[in-house]
């Protein structure tokens, strides 16, 4: 019975995993290799500590105080706001497309609107409590 083709169901679902099997096998030579890579240069470098070399590094200053500095909010808010209008401009592209899709004109159109309202309404608030003034 190995000479026999196999057709139908069968067939389809042997095509469909072997393809897998291919990126399985892509992602475990991709693994193998990082692990290689990893081992021999744990291996290969040379470890001899000194109180010198064990000493936090910054830009070739020697360093002064505490490692603890007090960061402001803003840069966190603007952060912040960024991520909120980048995930913005990700919802926008697959709206266009669909957008353009016979059929979906109004109802996406409203959709986008009420969502840009409400952002933009997030923005008048930051606005109003000053968070977005550099000062």
């Amino acid at each position: 019975m190995s000479g026999v083709p196999v057709d139908g169901p069968t067939a389809l679902a042997s095509e469909y995993f072997q393809s897998y099997s291919v990126i399985g096998l892509l992602a475990l030579i991709g693994v193998l290799f990082v692990a290689v890579a990893f081992g021999a240069g744990r291996l290969l470098r040379p470890v001899v500590p000194t109180p010198e070399k064990l000493l936090t590094y910054e830009c070739g200053v020697d360093p002064v105080g505490e490692g603890w500095a007090h960061t402001q909010v803003r840069y966190y808010v603007y952060a912040f706001l960024y991520v909120i209008f980048a995930v913005d401009s990700i919802f926008l592209f697959p709206w266009a497309t669909v957008f353009a899709a016979p059929g979906y004109g109004a109802t996406t159109l409203v959709e986008m609107f009420i969502f840009l309202g409400f952002l933009a309404v997030g923005l008048l608030y930051a606005w109003k409590k000053g968070v977005l003034a550099w000062a």
